[in-house]
């Protein structure tokens, strides 16, 4: 779902390990498949074309559910009905890469909103036309839960996980935990902090990672209520029990402040929150 992915697998025996490997890639290819905007004819390019998908994957129902839940715990902050917001900045940077002004975007603020999304296990359907979904602050966090439970199955229990966002279990080659580096904001090659992590997923959404203009100012993430595009100068990282529940809550905390953060992460189980500034660093909130 264009991000680089890695595995990494401490095993006795290579042979074995490498064919968990090739069942965790037909894992990532299947789910692709399903998923993936980048594909013209996944469930979810489908989806979008046609308003409408028949007898969708269980996997697209489960993933949209999960969704529904995380928007409504965030008052909307996290929506995947944001695609028709995200294509109208990326027409008008792409028009014009050094505009200085934001597109308009109040013709079709009235599309996002994922209550306006049906799903019944039969189909699939928008209530409005125009509607479509981008799964991608979410569905990275849900492919590398399938991926762990295919390790654990195959008896796989020290792994790191990088499919855009990261799932640990057991311990380095030398019992310690393992090491999750946090980008700093202002140059994401370089490291702001470590969080160590055994057993845990760790997701982090920051307005650094895709700029729309030549003088990256207005970042991929867009705010579903507003239109309006992230702050640049920050990321968060979540750390939670899987790796769909912390990439969805990275997304909506990365649009809220730090005291409407607290607030929502007050009712989420066993879940950690960092922001990462240039200046400060990073630095635990929740």
């Amino acid at each position: 779902m264009g991000a680089k992915a890695t595995i990494e697998i401490i095993h006795s025996d290579a042979n074995e390990a490498h064919r968990v490997i090739d069942l965790a890639i037909s894992e990532i290819e299947r789910l692709e498949n399903i998923f993936s905007l980048y594909r013209a004819e996944s469930s979810v390019s489908r989806l979008n074309r046609d308003g409408r998908l028949i007898a969708p994957p269980l996997e697209l129902v489960d993933l949209l559910t999960r969704a529904s839940a995380v928007s409504a715990m965030s008052g909307g902050a996290f929506d995947v009905t944001v695609q028709p917001l995200w294509a109208r900045y990326r027409d008008h940077f792409s028009a014009d890469p050094g505009a200085t002004a934001l597109p308009t975007v109040d013709d079709i603020l009235p599309l996002v909103d994922w209550r306006a999304v049906r799903s019944d296990g039969e189909a699939i359907t928008f209530d409005r036309l125009g509607m479509a979904i981008t799964p991608n602050g979410i569905a990275q966090g849900y492919v590398t839960d399938c991926v762990a439970d295919i390790l654990r199955r195959n008896h796989i229990d020290a792994v790191a996980l990088n499919l855009g966002e990261v799932l640990t279990m057991g311990h380095r080659s030398d019992g310690r935990d393992w090491q999750v580096g946090i980008s700093d904001p202002e140059e994401p090659a370089r490291i702001a902090g470590r969080i160590a992590c055994s057993n845990r997923a760790v997701a982090t959404s920051g307005g650094y990672g895709t700029l729309f203009d030549h003088a990256q100012h207005y970042s991929h993430l867009l705010d579903p209520r507003t239109g309006r595009t992230a702050p640049i100068e920050r990321g968060v990282s979540v750390v939670a029990d899987s790796a769909c529940l912390a990439d969805a809550w990275s997304t909506a905390f990365a649009l809220m402040d730090s005291a409407s953060i607290r607030e929502s992460a007050h009712g989420l189980e066993n879940v950690e929150v960092y922001v990462a500034t240039p200046n400060s660093g990073l630095k635990r909130l929740v």
